[in-house]
């Protein structure tokens, strides 16, 4: 491996940003600042934090930069879950991210077992 984008743990959590943006850009004008905001930011820090992680060069740091983009990517499930529940998205519309959150973090608690 040469490089953190070189990571499927990455790859799939910039498939996530993408999903999430797609999404966002759904929600209600009201909800630009709430939200949708949060819901993308959780989104970002998922493969920033596997960049970030990995650019430390330490087994240990890496892994807990792994584990903090595994938090970020619960966190993005839940806001998904809580745009279904209020009725901003329905299933059908969240169910493509729903199914990158469960991949990626299952992949991301992997990476972390595998770093210590």
């Amino acid at each position: 491996m040469k490089t953190y984008r070189d990571l499927e743990a990455w790859q799939v959590g910039m498939d996530l940003v993408e999903a999430v943006y797609h999404l966002a850009r759904r929600l209600p004008a009201e909800e630009r600042y709430a939200l949708s905001d949060q819901l993308r930011r959780a989104a970002v820090s998922v493969p920033a934090n596997i960049a970030e992680g990995y650019a430390r060069n330490s087994p240990a740091e890496f892994r807990r930069f792994v584990l903090i983009a595994a938090g970020s990517c619960t966190e993005v499930q839940t806001h998904l879950l809580i745009c279904e529940r209020v009725g901003l998205q329905t299933r059908e519309q969240t169910r493509p991210a729903l199914l990158l959150t469960d991949r990626l973090g299952r992949m991301l608690h992997k990476l972390a077992s595998s770093l210590g």
